[in-house]
This record gives structure tokens, sequence and C-alpha cells, in this order.
């Protein structure tokens, strides 16, 4: 159930790269994946085919600047942009009444997050895989990188990531230093967009109504679990710490649970829509 691969022309005529994971079946909810910082959507290969076993209907695609979109690598005039694409994709793929659902992990849940927050049109549902909502670069780098942003906005920086941080599997870090899609460095411009977006957050998470599922591993150096703590105070939000994890907990050797975990949620969510109490 390998995924299918197309590029399309997506806003202002730039290449967008997608991905879909059809299920066998009929499916029972419809679901967006976006992903992270420096990566891009075919690193979701054994994510896209689990769910679509177990009856998701998954899309994904790459951001532009990354894997295989158009685009400066590694790049974002302004955050609202990423908004947009995320946007035309939902719309791409909505089609009758199956609900929608909208996944993003690491800088993919905060792209996710700011979308359901910015007044758009809401999926159905929400999953945030360790949302990069706030990061342990320090305060003092941060007002650097927003400086930079002006002076050398193209100018990039390495990535300081260590493939440990990742997951406890080695082969995933192995894997993501060899893949040539991978773009570990980022620009000035994008890291301080991201960065005031992670701000933004602090206030936008009250404007998410739609039902939503956090997930982070414990032992997340990268995205520190922190950062989605603020979520479980919502109402409408369950937040799920997995203990052990790092910061993929989809990569991690349990992943395969932690996605039977999504799944079985996305199957309650949409059973509840369908037989409200």
């Amino acid at each position: 159930m390998a995924g299918t691969v197309e590029r399309v022309e997506g806003a202002g005529g730039a290449a967008v790269l997608v991905r879909h994971w059809a299920p066998d079946g009929d499916p029972f909810v419809r679901l967006l994946l976006v992903h992270g910082i420096a990566e891009h959507s075919g690193r979701y290969e054994r994510t896209g085919t689990l769910m679509a076993a177990a009856g998701v209907d998954v899309h994904a695609f790459d951001l532009p600047g990354f894997g295989e979109s158009g685009g400066r690598r590694a790049w974002v005039e302004r955050w609202d942009g990423y908004l947009a694409v995320v946007e035309e994709r939902l719309d791409a793929i909505t089609d009758g009444p199956l609900p929608l659902a909208l996944m993003g992990h690491s800088m993919g849940g905060l792209i996710a997050a700011s979308y359901v927050a910015s007044g758009r049109r809401p999926p159905d549902l929400l999953v945030l895989s360790s949302p990069a909502l706030g990061s342990a670069v320090s305060p003092l780098l941060q007002r650097m990188a927003a400086l930079a942003s002006w002076v050398a906005p193209t100018v990039t920086q390495a990535n300081p990531l260590r493939g440990e941080q990742l997951s406890r599997d080695p082969g995933v870090a192995a894997a993501y230093f060899a893949d040539p899609l991978v773009v570990p460095r980022t620009t000035m411009r994008l890291a301080a967009e991201m960065f005031a977006a992670m701000r933004r957050s602090g206030e936008g998470i009250a404007q998410i109504a739609v039902p939503t599922l956090v997930i982070h591993g414990s032992d997340d150096t990268i995205v520190p679990p922190a950062a989605s703590e603020p979520l479980a105070a919502l109402p409408n939000v369950e937040r799920r710490v997995y203990p052990g994890l790092r910061h993929e907990t989809l990569n991690e050797p349990e992943g395969p649970r932690v996605l039977a975990d999504v799944v079985g949620w996305l199957r309650a969510r949409v059973a509840e829509r369908t037989h409200p109490a």
C-alpha cells in the first residue's frame, strides 16, 4: 500500500509534491499530514501505510522549499504562506461528507495549530505530534534570528540536531542524514517566522475549538514536552505523553502502537459525530 506521488501546481505557480495513501476499502476519515522542518512527506511512508491499512485516507505534501516542492530551500516569506498552502491542500482533498482531519508533526504541528487558530475553514479533527509551540532555543538567539531576518534573510544556519534526538532506533537517524531531500539548514527568515509563530501560539491555542489529540514523547529534547502542556487545559483537547519516547514518536520502535492510538482516537471522534450522545 505504498503512497502514490504527484506534482501539482500550487499558489503562484510553484510546484507542490503531494502523496496519497489510499485504503483498500472505504475510509472512515480523510487526513492531511504536514511534515516538520528540514524533512519531507516521503519520511512518512510507514505512517501513511499503517494508517491507510486502518481505514484512513491519508494525504501529505512537501512544504514549499522542502523535499521535491518548488521554492527557495528552507525559506518562507511570511508564516501565512504555510497556512495558505495547507488551506489549498485541504480544499483539494475535500470530497463529500467524509470527516476531514489535519495532522502536523513538530513545525508541521505548529503550522496546523496556527491554521486552526487563524479563522480559516477548520478541519473536523486535529492531531498534533510533538507540536513546536515552544523551543529549547534561548530568547537571545531568537531575538538574534529576528534581527538577522531583516539584515540577511537568506543566510542559512545549520540545524543543531543530533540523530539520537529523533528516535531510539539508530536506523532512523542514519536514514535521515543520508536522505538527499532532507534540508539540514534553515534560513534566518524561516527561523524568525517560526519563532514568532511560537510566541503567537500562546494566545492562539485558545482559538482551537475542534476536537484535538496531542501526542508527545517524554524524552523529546527538540521540542520539550512542556511546549504542548498548555493545550491540555483546553476542554476539547486530549494530550498523551509517551514515557521514554523521543521527538519522532511515530518513528520510534513503538511507532505502530502510537499510530494505533491515533487511529483509535480518530475512530472514536468520528463515531461521536455520527452518533452523538
